[in-house]
């Protein structure tokens, strides 16, 4: 994959590489216009597609940091975006263009002060893996191997920015209105800003490794703060095929069990227990070791769940709480669902919807054991997404719904199902994480 020597840092420089990638989206669609009068409509909509999701891409891994991270994330929604670009964004997640050799070198410098050779006993500036926010680089030190994660030059400063770029939008595709919008925007800031303290990133990965080292059959990467910077990580280097690669041609369902549970005991315990979540779960953040071990790597994303939100929010997770209707209305006002400026059609609706999305949602939670690989379950959340995401009378009403902390519990959810659907992870005890 060809090396990039530079990445635009300044607010123009960045929105002008956004309308230059506009501008191709704008000739997409002059294509399919005339396509649609040649060939189907279903064909010339998929090229479009293609076509869009490809340009969008390669003007994004350009970018990188968040407008990239943007990308990262809107590929774990399976159920809304067309499988073109869940399929071209899923890249960001851990092959994207690197830094050359001498950007990296001119990187380290910077931000550790030093050249490479004057802290390890060796290093190799060519990338061994380029994501949204940094790449990493293999190292020795002492004879122990090493994966050193450098960050992109520029991407802490150029997320306010970005986010204000994007936000219009955002906007328009999640149907979100009125004065109080800016809380989930100053969520996500919040987040990214987090990402690029890799001080911040250590002490957390450090403290998940050990308040989990506990759970069977996953294991974590030592970090090593002396050799770390707000910049950069190092951690070892952990051998593995990231989970994605391995779950296209496993075929051993001994080893999927395994590996499920070893997951969802993680995210439960983490959730239940710690009340705090590594809230980034895609394939690029877990390798598979060849001894059948699942390794947990990048904590940067990292979510408290506080109590006023968590209590009503597992409370919910009861299928018995959903059959009581006083119950149920009160729980969707202490989440913000409701809202006391809600007019009748208002209150009506979002009940319903609400009460229709958790009963599906929160399955897993009600059984003692739940099986992952059911088509039926998934099934059953895409056309919701899809029933939602068309439907007229949701974009006539204010889409501003819920607390700020939904934002990344759902992501975590929705990543947490994907990946064990991908496993096809069955027979799960879901409550598992309390006996071990």
């Amino acid at each position: 994959m060809k090396s990039i020597n530079k990445i635009p840092t300044s607010k123009i420089q960045r929105a002008s590489k956004l309308v230059q990638t506009g501008a191709k989206i704008g000739v997409n669609y002059i294509k399919y216009y005339g396509d649609k009068l040649i060939n189907s409509e279903e064909e010339a909509k998929s090229r479009l597609n293609q076509n869009n999701a490809d340009d969008i891409y390669d003007g994004l891994k350009k970018l990188k940091g968040s407008a990239l991270k943007v990308a990262q994330m809107l590929s774990m929604e399976k159920n809304i975006l067309p499988q073109a670009y869940v399929e071209k964004f899923s890249l960001a997640q851990f092959s994207v263009p690197p830094l050359s050799p001498a950007l990296v070198i001119k990187t380290f410098k910077k931000y550790f002060g030093k050249h490479p050779s004057e802290i390890f006993d060796s290093f190799n500036s060519s990338s061994v893996n380029a994501a949204s926010i940094g790449q990493v680089h293999l190292a020795e030190k002492n004879g122990k191997n090493l994966a050193v994660k450098i960050q992109y030059p520029g991407v802490s400063n150029s997320i306010t920015s970005d986010l204000s770029m994007v936000k219009p939008i955002a906007m328009r595709m999640f149907n979100i209105k009125g004065k109080d919008s800016d809380k989930y925007f100053k969520e996500v800031e919040h987040k990214l800003l987090e990402e690029t303290d890799y001080i911040l990133e250590v002490a957390q990965s450090q403290e998940i490794a050990k308040a989990c080292e506990h759970i069977p059959n996953l294991i974590f990467p030592n970090y090593y703060p002396e050799f770390s910077s707000e910049r950069i990580i190092t951690m070892d280097y952990m051998k593995g095929e990231h989970l994605s690669e391995f779950t296209a041609y496993n075929e051993n369902p001994e080893l999927s069990q395994k590996l499920g549970q070893a997951l969802w005991d993680f995210y439960m315990y983490q959730i239940h227990v710690l009340r705090k979540v590594h809230a980034d779960p895609h394939p690029g953040n877990f390798l598979v070791t060849k001894e059948g071990k699942l390794v947990a790597l990048d904590f940067g994303c990292m979510k408290t769940i506080p109590n006023e939100f968590y209590t009503p929010y597992f409370e919910l997770a009861n299928q018995e709480n959903l059959k009581n209707p006083k119950f149920f209305t009160k729980k969707l006002y202490e989440l913000e669902i409701l809202r006391a400026d809600d007019s009748p059609e208002e209150i009506a609706f979002f009940t319903e919807m609400f009460h229709e999305l958790l009963t599906v949602f929160t399955q897993p939670f009600n059984e003692e054991i739940f099986d992952f690989s059911n088509g039926n379950f998934f099934g059953q959340i895409a056309d919701l997404s899809e029933r939602y995401t068309k439907s007229t009378e949701l974009r006539n009403m204010n889409g501003n719904r819920g607390s700020k902390h939904f934002i990344y519990i759902n992501r975590t959810f929705f990543g947490l199902y994907n990946l064990m659907f991908d496993l096809k992870a069955n027979d799960i005890k879901i409550k598992n994480y309390t006996n071990i």
